[in-house]
């Protein structure tokens, strides 16, 4: 729901306080990923660290993770247009010996072609140069999504270009161009917003490229004044659309053999609640194991995201509950895989 592109900057974030040191817990040597990059034990932690404060991607994870006092398993970047991908920073980070970290790379292909544009080819030696980068640069296996959270740039005019139709056709040429181009390592991953009035359109199922090229689906579900807990986030309902049965029992019906990623999450300040986050982080920890479809969570951590603050450690409360989270042993079971 939050765009956060690399490049974005804000005032300049203070460097982090000194907190606790990351601390490793020992993963099961019976847990493992599978070539989809499926945790066979809890699931991933991850995050977009420090978005919107126009830190540095390694200084950004690594303020973050002292501040957390726990690693990430999952690093989540942006990139849009022709910008090629993993950067320098971003591998140095998947391959660090001392913490390998799994990369889900957020990319808008265009803004200036429609996806039907796309979809008929106007970016493939765009696509094909991207691949070439691929292929000498960066072999391991990564998580890959393209243009996530359609649902609100969706026009069903007929000729826009921009139907949930062409949405899909675009997501599978480029897919398929860059399998033909040679990169068989990227994990697919179809985002969506994860709210009910989009989920409500008669075109939302439309949206879906087909499960040929889609390895994980995810939802970007942020904490609304409508939400109270982690329930209530990754299962949004509505009374104005009361056949939504909400995102993660859409998604357990639709797509039961698919793992899902909640690839953004975010929990803003309230005013009249100032305990609510570390309440909110508390709930998490009570009820992700109710949802065991869920095998990676990622954080949208920013002191300056469009609609409020969504730091972690906004409060010291806040900020040791979302520690406890990030360092229980459901998300400390699978190890990353070394590259």
């Amino acid at each position: 729901m939050l765009s956060a592109c690399s490049g974005a900057e804000g005032s300049p974030r203070p460097p982090a306080a000194a907190g606790p040191p990351v601390k490793e817990m020992a993963a099961s040597p019976a847990c493992t990923a599978t070539a989809r990059l499926i945790p066979s034990c809890g699931a991933w932690w991850g995050m977009a660290p420090e978005v919107f404060t126009g830190a540095p991607v390694e200084q950004a994870l690594h303020g973050a993770e002292s501040r957390m006092g726990a690693a990430a398993d999952v690093l989540h970047v942006y990139h849009r247009g022709s910008e090629l991908f993993p950067t320098d920073a971003e591998v140095r980070l998947a391959r660090d010996p001392a913490r390998p970290r799994l990369l889900m790379i957020n990319w808008k292909p265009s803004f200036d072609h429609t996806w039907e544009e796309i979809a008929d080819g106007a970016l493939d030696k765009r696509i094909d140069r991207l691949a070439g980068y691929l292929r000498r640069t960066f072999p391991e296996r990564f998580f890959l999504t393209l243009h996530h959270e359609p649902e609100n740039d969706v026009d069903a005019d007929s000729g826009s270009g921009m139907r949930a139709t062409d949405y899909a056709a675009m997501f599978r040429h480029v897919v398929l161009r860059l399998r033909a181009e040679g990169v068989k390592n990227a994990v697919m991953v179809m985002t969506y917003m994860g709210a009910p009035n989009w989920a409500a359109m008669p075109w939302f199922e439309d949206l879906y490229p087909g499960d040929d090229v889609v390895d994980w689906v995810a939802m970007d579900p942020y904490a609304d004044d409508r939400v109270h807990d982690f329930d209530g986030l990754v299962n949004k309902v509505r009374k104005e659309y009361p056949d939504w049965p909400g995102f993660y029992r859409w998604m357990q019906a639709r797509f039961p053999g698919k793992p899902v990623m909640v690839a953004e999450w975010g929990v803003f300040e309230r005013p009249r609640d100032r305990a609510f986050k570390r309440k909110f982080f508390e709930s998490v920890l009570r009820q992700i194991k109710r949802y065991p479809q869920i095998k990676a969570l990622l954080y949208f951590d920013s002191p300056q995201a469009p609609r409020g603050d969504t730091s972690f450690d906004s409060d010291s409360g806040s900020g040791r509950a979302f520690s406890a989270l990030a360092r229980d042993p459901y998300f400390r079971a699978t190890p990353v895989p070394r590259p």
